[in-house]
């Protein structure tokens, strides 16, 4: 009787522990199951009307739509995008507050000689879902109609010449860092908060030319307030089939793109991170999204996070070489 009287209790902790594990992998689903629950936040380091702010207005509509609560966007410019990391980082790991990131999170960690924040390590990936490259955009006055004639005026005028950028770490300040690189002439780089007062700034004559999107440069580029003169992609845009790749403009090998994607908090329920993910990639497949991407001269991605995970990496390697050989810095 004692013997037995013993195994029955000896049993108890056991079944308590085996209940706990399976109540801690239920706790996730659950979690799952209920969100969201309340509105979400989605974060764009950059002032509104930029390529950053435009995608993630454009993703937020679809994210609410198809989880039916309301996902507001709030802008937090500053820092190249690290002000709105930094503040996303330190938000609860529970899927209601998303960073809106851009090619600037894969840059920043070797630009800046010190962030408050890990690219990887505090952010869980959710999906990147549109790459973009970026135009070579002069004032009306400059006097250059070609790529070749532009490396012909920068080379006849070193360290006279400034462009502009959406802020410090995007792709736009770093694809003027490696032109400075390939052509050999050094040129003054002046961040601004965002595309819209990057482009601003050079169709007012603030400076002779930038770096920028075709979704934010658009605008300016119908009525002839900016012109450009070249494309960054591999290939010709189908948008602007009639404008030359910067590597038919005389410089081999310069490609460079901007990519958009969700990021949430470290920590956040996996189960929470695969639904995004899940509305995220049937977004972008939608004629109609696919369609909008189009005119704004991205092309959708629709991968599962571990995608993006991989991807981030290969941008951090891949800008931490641009930076290292151009001696590029944060002003």
């Amino acid at each position: 009787m004692h013997r037995k009287t013993q195994a029955r209790r000896g049993s108890v902790p056991l079944l308590v522990a085996v209940a706990a594990v399976a109540l801690a992998a239920t706790v996730p689903a659950v979690l799952a199951q209920k969100f969201p629950a309340k509105p979400i936040r989605m974060i764009v380091g950059y002032a509104p009307g930029g390529g950053t702010d435009i995608m993630g207005r454009l993703i937020a509509q679809e994210v609410s739509a198809a989880l039916a609560q309301p996902v507001v966007v709030e802008n937090r410019p500053g820092a190249a995008q690290n002000v709105a990391a930094e503040f996303v980082a330190r938000q609860p790991a529970d899927g209601y507050t998303l960073f809106m990131s851009s090619a600037a999170h894969g840059i920043n960690v070797s630009l800046y000689a010190k962030i408050n924040y890990d690219p990887v390590k505090d952010f869980a990936p959710i999906a990147v879902f549109a790459t973009s490259p970026n135009l070579l955009l002069v004032h009306p006055s400059f006097p250059a109609k070609s790529v070749k004639e532009f490396i012909s005026v920068a080379r006849k005028n070193p360290g006279r010449l400034n462009f502009s950028s959406s802020g410090v770490g995007s792709s736009q300040h770093l694809s003027g860092e490696m032109l400075k690189v390939m052509i050999g002439v050094d040129m003054t780089h002046v961040p601004y908060k965002g595309s819209a007062p990057s482009l601003a700034g050079l169709a007012s004559g603030e400076v002779d030319f930038a770096f920028n999107n075709i979704p934010s440069a658009q605008p300016l580029m119908t009525p002839g307030r900016v012109r450009a003169l070249g494309i960054t992609s591999a290939k010709r845009s189908p948008l602007l089939p009639n404008l030359p790749t910067m590597v038919e403009g005389g410089i081999p090998g310069f490609v460079t793109e901007t990519w958009y994607g969700l990021l949430a908090p470290a920590g956040t329920p996996r189960e929470v991170i695969s639904l995004l993910n899940d509305v995220a990639v049937k977004a972008v497949q939608k004629p109609d999204v696919r369609d909008r991407l189009a005119q704004m001269g991205a092309d959708p991605i629709a991968e599962p996070p571990d995608f993006f995970a991989r991807y981030l990496a290969a941008e951090i390697a891949r800008w931490a070489k641009v930076i290292r050989e151009s001696k590029a810095k944060a002003e």
